[in-house]
């Protein structure tokens, strides 16, 4: 009993901060597919790369966030520094080790595309969007490339009336059964600087602030804010098979009480087979990551927060799954070789 009436007390926080400013999800293997929070990476790799991704939040808590995405994003007129049948992995080597660091060179300016499609529940509320992205990559010297990108698409925000509190019988918002809904533009656009053993990037997600409301008062109502993004890795040889990369993530959501927001993450992977992390999320909790490279097709990413606030008393923790798909590898690349 004691658990239920927790696990409604923190469906109403859910709900009123979501009401005040509707925050995009949050990814905790952000690492694996930077793309769905920067459109500048569209097309960054020699491939295409699809990713696929489901996180249940909270899990346990009712009306906790459930999150599921798919993002593909491919190169257009993009030459690769791949140049002759010695160039492919030798076997038994690190792909990423000494020889790596010695023959990385910038890519040539090219183009990218992509799409992302997101879908977010929580509480009363399903938010929906799909946007289509363009980036342009340029070399700055021979082992640095700045890209900058732009995406455009539609979000559709659903009012779930059958799970609302009656709190006003009388209310429009209320009568019928299903969900309420409301379309609107959705833009984003950013900055991607890498190389060979460091990336920076800037972004920004939801750029037009909107109101979507089902009522005419303000219980029902739903605020799309400007997200921000910053994050920054860099990459060093621990031995001849083993790189490790630590990270940052930083955000700000405007007109909300926990901006802003930084992660702290470190990965270790073991060539391009195998790999470990852990992440710390401030003021929330902390996460531990396990993922596998299976050849030049397939990779698969896990992740399990625990979180340090009120609501553990009531969830069993977080789980994130992300499955990646490598179309038209032609160069038989094992592991992405900009974004890590």
């Amino acid at each position: 009993m004691r658990k239920l009436a927790f696990g409604l007390v923190v469906l109403c926080v859910v709900c009123c901060l979501t009401a005040g400013a509707q925050q995009r999800p949050h990814y905790t293997q952000y690492i694996l597919n930077n793309y769905v929070i920067n459109p500048a990476i569209s097309g960054i790799e020699n491939y295409t790369d699809v990713k696929m991704s489901a996180r249940d939040q909270w899990r346990g808590l009712k009306g906790a966030p459930q999150t599921f995405y798919v993002t593909a994003h491919a190169p257009l007129g993009k030459k690769d520094y791949k140049t002759s049948a010695t160039s492919y992995q030798v076997p038994g080597q690190n792909p990423r080790g000494t020889a790596y660091w010695e023959q990385y060179t910038a890519s040539e300016p090219h183009h990218g595309v992509g799409l992302t499609v997101v879908n977010d529940v929580t509480g009363l509320y399903n938010r929906f969007s799909a946007a289509a992205t363009y980036a342009y990559h340029l070399g700055l010297n021979a082992t640095t490339n700045l890209s900058a990108g732009f995406g455009a698409g539609v979000t559709r925000v659903a009012f779930n009336r059958s799970k609302a509190f009656t709190i006003d019988p009388n209310d429009p918002a209320l009568a019928g059964r299903g969900e309420a809904y409301r379309w609107r533009p959705d833009l984003s656009a950013g900055l991607w600087l890498y190389s060979k053993d460091y990336f920076v990037g800037l972004s920004a997600q939801q750029i037009i602030p909107q109101t979507v409301s089902f009522s005419d008062n303000d219980v029902y109502k739903q605020t799309l804010v400007p997200h921000l993004f910053a994050t920054a890795g860099y990459r060093f040889l621990v031995s001849e098979d083993v790189n490790a990369l630590p990270s940052v993530l930083f955000k700000y959501v405007s007109n909300t009480p926990t901006t802003p927001q930084f992660d702290v993450n470190f990965k270790v992977q073991y060539q391009d087979l195998l790999w470990t992390g852990a992440s710390y999320r401030y003021q929330n909790g902390f996460a531990a990551m396990l993922g596998l490279n299976v050849g030049n097709t397939f990779n698969i990413g896990y992740a399990y927060d625990f979180t340090r606030t009120a609501i553990n008393t009531a969830s069993r923790g977080t789980h994130e799954v992300v499955v990646g798909l490598l179309i038209n590898n032609k160069y038989g690349e094992t592991c992405p070789r900009n974004v890590w």
